[in-house]
């Protein structure tokens, strides 16, 4: 994931910033609760698109 673009992209919910799961390429909201994919290089930022995170997803993201 480039830092340029991680640095400019926020979640379309909350507007808080994202962290980048290399793991399951997603892009994570904490505040949202929301992993937005990354398919083919290109983050997919609509919330419908996005998956629900578990309260223990949500307490690991740094």
């Amino acid at each position: 994931m480039d830092k340029r673009l991680l640095d400019i992209l926020v979640c379309p919910v909350t507007k808080a910033p994202l962290t980048y799961q290399k793991r399951n390429q997603e892009l994570v909201c904490k505040a949202s609760r929301l992993a937005y994919p990354i398919r083919e290089g290109i983050p997919v930022m609509l919330p419908e698109q996005a998956r629900k995170l578990s309260a223990e997803e949500v307490d690991q993201i740094k």
